[in-house]
C-alpha cells in the first residue's frame, strides 16, 4: 500500500449546491444557497462544491459570495475542459480562503465521440486545460467524467497526464450509476499500482445512486485507498441522486471497527441540514430513508418496541441524539410565545431575523389554534409555506370550494397578483382540480403538471397536509410545496408557489414576465 492508502482521514466535498441542484425542479434562490452553504461550512464539510460559474450569471454570483463568506471550508467550483470555463471558475472562487479549480471531460468512448475528439486529441486538450488551472489555483481537481466506463489504458494515461499537469485530486465519476462494490474497489487499486505518481495525490470518488449502489460503492473505493468522497445532502442529484452524505458519514462512525477511517463532519448538524436542504429543495425526504427520514427511528412492531424499552440497542445501531434529533417531539403550543418558537425553530436548523420571526409566528400561531399539537414536522412544513420574498408576486387571498358527490365541485378563488385582487369561479373534477383551473384562469401560463403529491405530516384528522406539485415549460421544471390543515387550501399554495418561481425562472432565461397576463373572468 501507498502512503496515501494508509492515511485515515476521509475528505468529505459535499455536491449538493452543484450536482444536488441538478435535479429537475430543485433549483434554488441565491439566499438559499448562502444559507446551506453556512450550514455546510459549519458542519465541517471540508470541500464545498459551489455551483458551476460559467452556466449562468446567477450561478457566478452565488459561488462567488459563497467563496468570500466561508471561514473553513475549501470552496470549489466546476468548469469543462474550456480554457473560458476554468476563467470564469477562477474568477468566482479566487476570494476563497481556500479555493480549487475542479475541471472535467467526458473520457469513456461515448464521451469521446460527443465533441468528435480520439484519444490523442483528448489527451493534449487535458494536458492543457489542467495546466491552465493550475497556473491560476493551486489547488486543482481533474475529473474523467464516466470513468468507470473508460479503457483502462486510456483511463490511466489521462490521469497521469493530469496529475503530471498540476491536478492535486483525481475525481474517479461513476456518472451513471452503473459500477459495482468490488469494481469501484478494483478501479481505485489499479490507478494506485499502475499510474507514476499516483501516491502523491488524493483519489476521489462520485458515485450515482441509479442502481442503489452509490454508498457502498463510495465505500469500497475508501476501502481500496480513495480518500475523498463526493456526495450531497439527503444524496439530492440528478436522475437516482448521488451518494448520500449522511449515510457515508454514519456508516463511517458505526463500522469504524472494519472501516477505520473518519471525517471531520459534525454528526449531531446532519438532521438539521437534511431538513433545510428538503425545504429550499422542494424535494421532501421519503419516510424510510436511512439516517435521516420519518422513520428511521421509529418502532411499530410489538418485539421492536419491547426490546426498545429493555435496551434500546437491541434495534438501534445508533442513537437519535448522535444525528440531532431530540428525544422529546411536542414542545410548542397557542401559548407558546415568539423566545420558545425561535429557539425551537434555531433547533430545526432554521435563522430567523425579527421580520420573519414576526410573520413565522403569525402563521403558527393560526395553526396552532387549528391544532391541538404542534410536531417539529409540523413546524418544518410550517417554514416550507413561508414565501420566499423573490417569488411572492402571486399570493393567494381566498378560495372556498364546494364539493361532494352531488357535481360539479366548484372553486372561488381570490389572488393578489402584482398588488391587484383578482376573482374567479370555476368548476372541475374534484376540488383540487376545480382550485387548479381557478388559478389557470387568472394566471395565464402554459405549464405542463408532471407531478401532485399528498402526504401527511403528522398524525390525526387534524394533521397538517404537506402538498408537492411539479410543474414543466419549455424545458423549466419548478416545484412548489406547502402544508396546511385544509389539503385543498394546501394544494392551492403548493401550485401558486410553483408558479412564483416558474415567473422567477423565465425571467432569468431572459423572458419579460413583468407584466404577468391574467383574465378578468370573476
Amino acid at each position: 500500500m501507498t502512503d496515501t492508502t494508509k492515511q485515515d482521514h476521509v475528505l468529505i466535498f459535499d455536491t449538493t449546491l452543484r450536482d444536488g441542484e441538478q435535479s429537475p425542479g430543485a433549483t434554488m434562490t441565491h439566499s438559499e444557497k448562502l444559507e446551506i452553504a453556512v450550514l455546510l461550512d459549519e458542519m465541517g464539510v471540508d470541500i464545498i462544491e459551489a455551483g458551476f460559474p460559467i452556466a449562468s450569471e446567477g450561478d457566478f454570483a452565488a459561488v462567488s459570495e459563497i467563496a468570500r463568506n466561508a471561514k473553513t471550508s475549501v470552496i470549489c467550483g466546476l468548469a469543462r475542459a474550456q480554457i473560458g470555463d476554468i476563467d470564469r471558475c477562477w474568477e468566482a472562487v479566487k476570494h476563497a480562503k481556500r479555493p480549487r479549480i475542479h475541471t472535467f471531460i467526458g473520457t469513456s468512448p461515448l464521451h469521446r465521440a460527443i465533441p468528435n475528439l480520439d484519444m490523442d486529441q483528448m489527451a493534449e486538450r487535458i494536458e492543457q486545460t489542467v495546466t491552465h488551472a493550475r497556473n491560476l489555483c493551486d489547488n486543482v481537481q481533474w475529473s474523467p467524467m464516466d470513468a468507470t466506463r473508460t479503457e483502462e489504458d486510456y483511463l490511466c494515461r489521462v490521469v497521469e497526464i493530469a496529475i503530471k499537469c498540476g491536478a492535486s485530486t483525481i475525481n474517479i465519476p461513476d456518472t451513471v450509476g452503473y459500477t459495482a462494490p468490488r469494481e469501484s474497489a478494483a478501479l481505485i487499486s489499479m490507478l494506485l499500482e499502475r499510474v507514476p505518481g499516483a501516491d502523491t495525490i488524493t483519489f476521489a470518488t462520485h458515485c450515482h445512486n441509479d442502481l442503489g449502489m452509490a454508498t457502498a460503492n463510495s465505500l469500497a473505493a475508501v476501502e481500496a485507498g480513495a480518500r475523498q468522497i463526493e456526495c450531497t445532502i439527503n444524496g439530492l442529484g440528478e436522475r437516482a441522486g448521488n451518494t448520500a452524505l449522511e449515510e457515508v458519514v454514519m456508516a463511517l462512525k458505526v463500522r469504524n471497527d472494519i472501516m477505520p477511517f473518519h471525517t471531520g463532519i459534525d454528526a449531531t448538524k446532519i438532521m438539521n441540514i437534511s431538513r433545510r436542504v428538503a425545504a429550499v429543495s422542494g424535494f421532501p425526504v421519503q419516510f424510510n430513508k436511512a439516517i435521516v427520514g420519518k422513520n428511521a427511528f421509529a418502532h411499530e412492531s410489538g418485539i421492536h418496541q419491547d426490546g426498545m424499552l429493555k435496551n434500546a440497542e437491541t434495534f438501534e445501531i445508533m442513537r437519535p441524539e448522535d444525528v440531532g434529533l431530540t428525544e422529546t417531539n411536542i414542545v410548542m403550543g397557542k401559548h407558546s410565545g415568539r423566545a420558545a418558537l425561535r429557539s425551537k425553530l434555531e433547533n430545526l436548523g432554521f435563522e430567523l431575523g425579527d421580520n420573519q420571526l414576526k410573520d413565522v409566528f403569525v402563521r403558527f400561531k393560526e395553526l396552532a389554534d387549528r391544532k391541538k399539537e404542534i410536531y417539529d414536522d409540523d413546524l418544518i412544513a410550517l417554514m416550507r409555506t413561508a414565501t420566499d420574498p423573490e417569488n411572492d408576486r402571486i399570493q393567494l387571498v381566498s378560495l372556498r370550494v364546494v364539493c361532494g358527490t352531488d357535481g360539479p365541485q366548484q372553486a372561488d378563488l381570490v389572488l393578489n397578483i402584482d398588488g391587484a385582487e383578482k376573482s374567479t369561479t370555476q368548476t372541475g373534477d374534484g376540488p383540487v382540480d376545480a382550485s387548479f383551473n381557478a388559478i389557470k384562469a387568472l394566471v395565464a401560463h402554459s405549464a405542463r403538471l408532471q407531478l401532485y403529491q399528498v402526504h401527511a405530516v403528522t398524525e390525526g384528522t387534524d394533521a397538517q397536509a404537506t402538498v408537492s406539485v411539479r410543474m414543466e415549460e419549455d424545458g423549466r421544471i419548478v416545484t412548489g410545496q406547502s402544508a396546511d390543515t385544509d389539503t385543498v387550501v394546501a394544494s392551492a399554495r403548493a401550485y401558486i408557489h410553483a408558479l412564483n418561481r416558474l415567473l422567477v425562472r423565465r425571467e432569468k432565461a431572459g423572458k419579460d414576465t413583468r407584466e404577468i397576463s391574467y383574465k378578468d373572468v370573476g
